[in-house]
């Protein structure tokens, strides 16, 4: 094999892992996501939870009502034994 065959496979398999790893970032607090009680699509400090539309989105663990925000509070996450910071109603 030459030396710019070798570089040429080298650059295409760099450029495909960055790909890869641009396609799997987590998802912030705010953003949709998948499966209610998954921690994995979600960025650290945050899991997937179902909103009252039915869509999922990406909030911020708490364990009490003061970790959230003034018009937060501290519930459970169907699908986890987790809770986050979702709207008050």
């Amino acid at each position: 094999m030459t030396l710019r065959l070798a570089a040429s496979i080298r650059t295409l398999l760099t450029l495909a892992a960055t790909v890869a790893l641009v396609g799997c970032a987590s998802a912030e607090i705010g953003d949709s996501c998948d499966t209610s009680g998954s921690a994995g699509e979600c960025v650290d400090g945050a899991i997937c939870t179902q909103i009252s539309d039915g869509n999922n989105v990406c909030r911020a663990t708490c364990t009490a009502d003061t970790d959230c925000g003034t018009n937060e509070q501290c519930n459970g996450v169907g699908g986890s034994n987790k809770k986050t910071c979702q709207p008050k109603k």
